[in-house]
């Protein structure tokens, strides 16, 4: 059986099991949309292996799968997610009858820390805001992406859902809808306004190509974007400007609340920004802004 031939067929029991998690279960359409881009991944690493269905799957795939995550840079707290959206297919395939064994048994995930958050440093932040062309239609569009996820802090979902009725150019402010549809506006940058008013303005009308949609930010075809798509974006333009380490999306949210906690901003405004319900949830960042002041002590303190 061809390579090809068995990532279609892995593929083909992972959209049943989508279907079900959408259509049974209930789950949003983002929920749905994180567990099928990671499967999809784990699909196209058990093809390369020589795996074409998963009644063919060991343990100890999984446990490779794993281990190049690792190498990736992929946190504990992302890998521990794809070892449980496995568990949640084969967990459905053993009630469908579609497998004899659970080849997960025993499998021990990786520890979650409970580590602070990855944030970039002012300098690696400049350096990545300053990678895309904005001469070119999606170098203005990725410009404009990571200078609202930035300025704005808001999250992946946030910024894909986006619509333009959202942008409040008057006022320098995103209404943005967050977990459980509730609102919060966040006041954005003049750098980063003006960035989204020129990619408005004209790349993204050519990108759409006279088709009406609400999303602010869309792909090269002019539809939406996906989660993976903009994680791609945002890889392609951290290699360009030789930036490293454990970086996700998710980081230039951590990077904008703890840069704005440096420059003396207070938890509860924060806290009103990011969207989150309870403030110890935000308090993490003060444990960052912390550290680094020790940081700082050491290096420069003639007795540090």
């Amino acid at each position: 059986m061809s390579a090809a031939r068995d990532n279609g067929s892995l593929h083909q029991a992972v959209d049943q099991y989508l279907n079900h998690l959408a259509a049974e279960r209930g789950l949003s359409r983002n929920t749905v949309q994180a567990y099928a881009e990671d499967l999809a991944e784990l699909s196209d690493f058990l093809a390369a292996q020589g795996v074409g269905r998963w009644d063919q799957m060991e343990g100890l795939h999984m446990v490779g799968y794993l281990a190049q995550a690792s190498q990736r840079g992929l946190a504990p707290a992302s890998r521990a997610r794809r070892l449980s959206a496995a568990r949640g297919l084969v967990g459905f395939l053993l009630r469908r009858g579609a497998l004899k064994r659970d080849p997960l048994a025993g499998l021990v995930g990786p520890h979650r820390s409970a580590g602070l958050p990855y944030f970039l440093s002012r300098e690696e932040a400049e350096r990545l805001l300053a990678a895309p062309d904005p001469s070119r239609d999606l170098g203005s569009r990725d410009r404009a992406i990571l200078e609202v996820m930035y300025g704005a802090g808001i999250r992946v979902s946030e910024v894909i859902g986006l619509g333009v009725g959202q942008v409040q150019f008057q006022v320098g402010c995103l209404l943005v809808r967050g977990k459980g549809d509730k609102e919060r506006l966040v006041p954005l940058n003049e750098k980063a306004m003006t960035a989204l008013q020129e990619y408005l303005e004209g790349p993204r009308q050519r990108l759409l190509k006279c088709r009406g949609r609400e999303e602010v930010f869309v792909n090269s075809r002019g539809g939406p974007l996906s989660r993976m798509g903009l994680w791609k974006i945002i890889r392609r333009h951290l290699t360009a400007a030789g930036v490293s380490g454990p970086v996700t999306p998710h980081t230039l949210r951590h990077t904008f609340a703890t840069h704005l906690l440096e420059g003396g901003a207070d938890l509860r405004s924060v806290q009103m920004m990011l969207g989150h319900s309870d403030i110890s949830t935000t308090q993490v960042y003060t444990h960052v802004t912390r550290q680094r002041l020790v940081e700082i002590h050491r290096r420069y303190h003639p007795r540090g």
